[in-house]
């Protein structure tokens, strides 16, 4: 980096062997984008679709009132003081997952379908079918101006071929999201992976594997860089890019922690490096790195499977011993009901837990919080029944003043999920006229998304 002016650029980077590193947004760049929509007063949109398997409970997940003075449910009542950004959406479907003559695979269908309205072709084969997603559209645009055009991330193994899903192929579990109607993208489970992609990494197999066995930080070799900028801009600014360089250094050390107790662990155990022993350092990390990744611009737009369909993740956290898939099959027991509103209930705790930190994150007049828009829910409703309406469905976040929260939305049953994706679309400067099953979508008005 050559420092020739004090307004520096959107897309300034640090650089040095084997990393670049975008920086977040500063005072010192406002300047410099006042030419363009891009300032603090109007400042970048980004999105999110973050994915849970296997329904939900949901009568613990759905909140009793509607309107603006609803009570959080018991399932989403960790979301309580986030109410200001988020909205509950109910009565929303994916009518394209439903079987169509097509029998079982509810759970193939409804993966596929969740963001992109369209029924997928039933195969075992390589001739998958499906439609291209909300994410991909966003990306096409937002993605000209990032590193990266999206991230495709997930938590569990993706390595299954073949059958998975009672004659549907697995490609259809394996991601949220499709480029094209034939071609599903890879997820990456793998935190020290996606860090690689984000801030650099060795130029082969053998560079990457060396990299990973060494201790000191990528950082290391972009300080040079650094202690220039710093010599250059403001308090504020400084103790902003202070704070972004300890959160990458965190991010990091965790990483080469999960990485030293892979590589320590006895030769005849497989252990696949960087992914961390626990769902909750897991989710933890893979949740930071996606701030990381807002926060410096490298991307606008991710998908996150937090679990995939068909999961048989038990979570001993919390005393759960059995399958997520199995309690999901509950029968109408009281038991097993219990059990998957728990998972449902901790799997929101951890979204907390990451809106925390972009709302604590200063971005332009706000924080990533309010410019962001994620979606969160499942493709299937009550995972005993398999059925596909009304689904789990929440919008957070600001969206750059575009939506306003805290409201329950109660919709005309059957409305397709699909209208809520076309808005979404819009709201992050990327209208599009149709997409799946669409039929005119949902609007903002007064403030609130409300039906057309």
């Amino acid at each position: 980096m050559i420092i020739t002016k004090m307004a520096y650029p959107r897309r300034t980077f640090l650089r040095g062997v084997g990393a670049t590193l975008a920086l977040p947004l500063l005072d010192s760049m406002v300047p410099a984008l006042s030419a363009t929509s891009q300032t603090a007063a109007n400042p970048v949109r980004r999105v999110g679709f973050f994915y849970v398997p296997n329904g939900a409970d949901m009568e613990n997940w759905t909140p009793k009132d509607d309107g603006t003075d609803f009570t959080f449910s018991p399932t989403l009542s960790p979301l309580e003081s986030f109410r200001n950004q988020t909205l509950v959406l109910s009565g929303l479907a994916q009518q394209q997952a439903n079987a169509f003559n097509d029998g079982a695979g509810d759970h193939s269908r409804g993966t596929a379908a969740w963001l992109s309205g369209v029924h997928a072709k039933r195969t075992e084969g390589a001739d998958v079918q499906a439609g291209v997603t909300a994410d991909q559209i966003a990306a096409a645009e937002l993605g000209k101006h990032t590193q990266l055009a999206s991230l495709e991330l997930a938590l569990e193994s993706i390595d299954l071929v073949g059958n998975c899903d009672s004659g549907y192929s697995c490609a259809y579990m394996n991601t949220l999201s499709w480029r094209t109607p034939t071609t599903p993208l890879p997820v990456e489970t793998d935190p020290r992976k996606v860090f690689r992609r984000m801030f650099g990494s060795g130029g082969t197999p053998e560079e990457r594997m060396a990299r990973m066995r060494e201790d000191r930080s990528i950082l290391d070799s972009v300080m040079e860089d650094v202690d220039r900028l710093q010599l250059s801009i403001g308090p504020a600014d400084n103790l902003r890019v202070v704070e972004y360089l300890d959160a990458i250094r965190d991010v990091e050390r965790r990483i080469q922690r999960t990485e030293q107790r892979n590589l320590e662990a006895p030769s005849h155990l497989s252990m696949p490096l960087g992914v961390p022993d626990t769902f909750e350092e897991h989710i933890a990390l893979m949740f930071d790195l996606q701030h990381l990744a807002y926060q410096a611009d490298i991307t606008r737009v991710i998908s996150f499977l937090i679990g995939r369909e068909l999961s048989n993740r038990t979570y001993p956290a919390i005393d759960i011993y059995d399958s997520h898939h199995s309690v999901s099959h509950h029968q109408n027991k009281a038991e097993k009901k219990e059990k998957i509103a728990k998972i449902n209930t901790y799997h929101v705790q951890h979204l907390a837990k990451f809106l925390e930190k972009l709302q604590s994150t200063p971005d332009g007049d706000g924080s990533l919080l309010d410019h962001t828009m994620l979606l969160y829910g499942s493709g299937l409703s009550d995972g005993n029944r398999h059925n596909h309406s009304p689904l789990p469905i929440l919008l957070l976040g600001g969206a750059a003043g575009r939506v306003r929260g805290g409201r329950h939305i109660q919709y005309v049953p059957e409305t397709p999920m699909t209208n809520l994706l076309l808005t979404m679309l819009d709201k992050v400067g990327v209208p599009t006229e149709q997409l799946g099953d669409s039929s005119g979508g949902l609007r903002i008005e007064r403030s609130y998304l409300t039906d057309v």
